[in-house]
């Protein structure tokens, strides 16, 4: 088991969860790409690894949660950090690829959250996720279409299942 002095100096990669605080402390700019009063992206660095990360951070305000009407809304900032390589690090700096959020961040990243500390976020989880959705919708329009017809011979049977099943072409 790692000590404690240990851990705190690991990499975050290695870790499910990191205290905000961390954080805080071993993060450094490197260089600002984008600032406006919503949204803020940077490269920054981890003094213990040396790994750079694109910092993305914006300001929620919670308009709807608050009864006393917009001048009493509430503030949050929520920060996401997605790891670069080396490589990648002089492409943003350069300026040479996009790097908005979320449209361009297909890998994990760290993001925080109400209670501050930081975890893990796959986003190509979700991508999966609507991929199914899509393949279940296309199912059951398909199974609609089979019932309306009202035949439902072994023959027909067979041809639903080859076009849900494509790819699986073994005959019986």
């Amino acid at each position: 088991m790692m000590s404690e002095a240990n851990e705190s100096n690991a990499s975050w990669s290695s870790r499910k969860r990191i205290p905000g605080e961390e954080i805080g402390e071993r993060l450094d700019s490197v260089r600002m790409l984008k600032e406006d009063g919503l949204e803020l992206y940077e490269i920054a660095k981890d003094k213990a690894t040396g790994e750079h990360y694109l910092h993305y951070a914006y300001l929620h305000r919670n308009l709807a949660a608050i009864p006393a009407g917009p001048e009493a809304a509430q503030e949050e900032s929520f920060h996401h950090l997605m790891p670069l390589e080396s490589d990648e690090v002089l492409v943003f700096l350069f300026g040479e690829a996009p790097y908005d959020y979320p449209a361009h961040w297909s890998k994990p990243f760290l993001r925080n959250g109400p209670e501050g500390d930081y975890v893990w976020f796959d986003p190509g989880y979700a991508a999966a996720e609507a991929e199914h959705e899509a393949i279940g919708r296309d199912i059951a329009e398909q199974l609609a279409l089979f019932k309306q017809t009202g035949d439902v011979s072994e023959q027909k049977v067979r041809e639903l299942l080859e076009r849900l099943n494509p790819g699986d072409t073994e005959k019986k």
